[in-house]
């Protein structure tokens, strides 16, 4: 039977929410306290249609401050544009896409933000229910290695071989490579893989936040078509409901369509180039010097990092400072490339 085990993280700027699948990270939820949290998942609004695509079965809400978010409807529930009406997050945005809503009833009056999302700690609780939740250093630990794996390409296999996962802007691509398996019993071999790979691949994309259209590249031919869709019905379980997967095509592949919900970790982890960004990398410098403090309580640390990683970590530094005392010192190095991060006793 799996077991689940839930770890918060709280540092400062950044909350980091981890849960566990039989020792392996599942799922990371990462809250930053500058960010807007209304449209979070569960966030609830009173919204005005602002336009309705009766083509499309869909409606565009204008929430308050600005925001904006798309109702989905069914022909006899098409809104009224102009109207009020009471939504509640249930996909947050992504680049280039808004958050989806799901309508509540009618509302009367102006845009606004009616109740906010829950908190991380609630929202790890609803993912293993009665689960007490780990803090401190252990749950720093796990936030850690979740963060990686989570921004890793080529994971292993257990029993051998790899699971390559790449989404691009249609689809999320994934690919089963037997590695140095390749010659001994092949389909005996490549059948193993394929079922692995399933299992994997449903908590790597759930770790990562990636949903939509999901296209596996199995290795090997004349796939046993019935026990591939038994095990990734049972791999998928915990994303529904909304999951569909569909048959085995000829090119042996297998394609599945997961609901999206959060917002990817790389969205959120890195930049448009697909490097680590500046907050991402102000955050790393200040876990770095949350333990060498924590090592000397009465030591004074210099912060060394390039400019715009200082531009992005002095906020952090400051509070740093209040919850341990000012004995930091944040210096810009030109010289430094972005990802040279240095915390020295001063």
């Amino acid at each position: 039977m799996s077991e689940r085990r839930l770890f918060l993280d709280k540092g400062v700027g950044e909350q980091r929410g981890v849960v566990t699948l039989d020792g392996r990270p599942e799922r990371l939820l990462i809250l930053r306290d500058d960010e807007a949290q209304d449209l979070r998942i569960g966030a609830r609004h009173r919204a005005r249609v602002r336009k309705v695509e009766p083509q499309l079965g869909s409606a565009f809400l204008e929430l308050a401050g600005g925001a904006e978010a798309m109702l989905d409807f069914k022909p006899d529930a098409r809104p009224v544009q102009g109207s009020a009406i009471e939504v509640e997050i249930r996909a947050e945005p992504r680049r280039g896409k808004l958050a989806l809503a799901r309508a509540i009833g009618p509302a009367e009056g102006a845009p606004q933000l009616l109740a906010p999302p829950p908190g991380l700690k609630a929202q790890l609780s609803a993912f293993a229910p009665g689960v007490s939740v780990t803090e401190g250093e252990a749950a720093r630990q796990v936030a850690d290695e979740a963060e990686a794996e989570a921004l890793d390409i080529v994971h292993p296999l257990p029993g051998g071989g790899r699971l390559s996962i790449e989404p691009t802007r249609a689809l999320t691509a994934v690919d089963i490579d037997l590695g140095d398996r390749q010659g001994q019993e092949t389909k005996r071999v490549a059948r193993q893989a394929n079922l692995a790979a399933l299992g994997a691949a449903a908590r790597l994309l759930r770790l990562k936040g990636l949903g939509g259209i999901v296209v596996f590249d199995l290795v090997g031919r004349g796939h046993d078509g019935n026990a591939l869709t038994e095990a990734a019905r049972a791999a998928f379980r915990p994303d529904n409901p909304g999951v569909a997967i569909g048959p085995i095509s000829r090119f042996g592949t297998l394609e599945l369509l997961i609901p999206r919900r959060t917002r990817p970790i790389a969205e959120i982890l890195l930049g448009p180039d697909g490097r680590p960004s500046a907050r991402t990398l102000a955050q790393r410098l200040i876990r770095m010097a949350e333990r060498e403090a924590a090592a000397d309580p009465g030591g004074r640390l210099k912060l060394v990092c390039a400019p715009p990683i200082a531009e992005s970590a002095a906020p952090l530094v400051e509070a740093l400072k209040a919850r341990i005392g000012h004995r930091l010192e944040l210096v810009p190095d030109s010289t430094l490339k972005d990802h040279e991060l240095r915390v020295s006793r001063a």
